[in-house]
């Protein structure tokens, strides 16, 4: 059996799937920051929005299901092509906004089904809102901890007002003050702590773990 490469894939994850929405935007701004770390990483985005996952819907509980190989078990072929990416990757990044003290029902969603293909993997919580999304962070926090992954304590929250909001949503100056704000609030530090942590975690768990066999699944 082939030992696992040396380099890490990791997912950045916009959470968010209205219309219009600011998570691309600060999507792009989390992983222009990272692609600035040098590290044997692999940084990819998923949008959740494109995974198009209607309201959770398989019958089975994902955390029944064998734990090497829960892809085919699954009814439905969208969530064998969302286990199949999830699986994909060693670690995750997620930005997310906060609604209403929580999280998106998109990212809820897309967490809910699944179970083995989260348990152990590393992760970092990014949030953005008024106050920077405190209360989203500390929901998440709870919710990951029940997929048993490994979250990163460093974690970055980004605060919007409702008049840069707007500035967001317009190409022409998508973000440009809240950047600078950031800036000199030292977000690039903190992002660069979580995420020499996140690699640190996956270096760490490379040097005991024995390698996992993905299963190949058949999409009709």
């Amino acid at each position: 059996m082939e030992n696992k490469p040396a380099s890490h894939a990791v997912a950045v994850v916009t959470c968010s799937t209205r219309t219009p929405r600011l998570n691309p935007y600060i999507t792009q701004f989390v992983c222009k920051i990272l692609h600035t770390f040098q590290s044997n990483t692999i940084i990819s985005t998923i949008d959740l929005q494109e995974q198009a996952l209607p309201l959770y819907d398989e019958p089975a509980v994902p955390s029944h299901l064998p734990p090497n190989s829960p892809t085919s078990h699954y009814t439905n072929e969208h969530t064998r092509r969302w286990s199949q990416t999830v699986r994909l990757y060693d670690a995750f990044i997620f930005v997310t906004p906060q609604y209403n003290w929580s999280i998106p029902a998109s990212l809820k969603n897309a967490l809910d089904y699944l179970f083995h293909e989260w348990n152990g993997k590393p992760v970092v919580i990014v949030t953005y809102g008024g106050r920077g999304g405190g209360k989203a962070a500390d929901h998440l926090r709870q919710i990951l901890t029940g997929l048993r992954m490994r979250i990163i304590p460093a974690t970055l929250q980004l605060s919007l007002t409702s008049q840069s909001m707007e500035k967001w949503l317009n190409p022409a100056d998508v973000g440009l003050q809240d950047r600078k704000r950031w800036q000199a609030e030292g977000v690039e530090e903190k992002l660069k702590e979580a995420f020499h942590e996140l690699v640190a975690a996956l270096d760490s768990e490379n040097s005991t773990a024995c390698p996992v066999l993905i299963e190949e699944v058949k999409l009709s």
